[in-house]
C-alpha cells in the first residue's frame, strides 16, 4: 500500500531544512502510520536527498506526525541549484513510500 491511500501532506522550509507534515486521513490509520513510518524509513526512503537526521514528532490528537529533515534542500533557496528550492514536491515522494 501507497501512503497516499491513508494520508496527505504539506511541506514547508527553513534553510536548508525540509518539513513534512503526514496526515492520516481516517483516524483508524494513525497507529499504522506511527508504527510503519520511522525516521529511519524517511530517511531510507530520502536516500541521497535528505543528507542528514530525520526526526519525526507525533500529534496523535490530529492524527498526525511531523518529518523534520536535515541538510535536505541542497544548501536551501539562495543557495540550492534544484528545480524545487522550496521541495515542495517532497511530500508527495514521501506519499509514494510503501507500507
Amino acid at each position: 500500500m501507497k501512503l497516499w491511500e491513508i494520508a496527505h501532506s504539506r511541506t514547508g522550509d527553513k534553510g536548508n531544512i525540509s518539513n513534512i507534515s503526514l496526515i492520516a486521513y481516517d483516524e483508524k490509520d494513525y497507529k499504522l502510520l506511527a508504527e510503519k513510518v520511522t525516521p529511519e524509513r524517511v530517511k531510507e526512503h530520502f536516500k541521497g536527498i535528505v543528507k542528514g537526521e530525520v526526526v519525526r514528532y507525533e500529534l496523535p490528537q490530529l492524527k498526525a506526525m511531523n518529518f523534520v529533515m536535515y541538510d535536505a534542500l541542497g544548501g536551501g533557496v539562495t543557495r540550492s541549484l534544484s528545480v524545487d528550492m522550496h521541495g515542495k514536491g517532497l511530500s508527495s515522494y514521501l506519499l509514494n513510500m510503501d507500507i
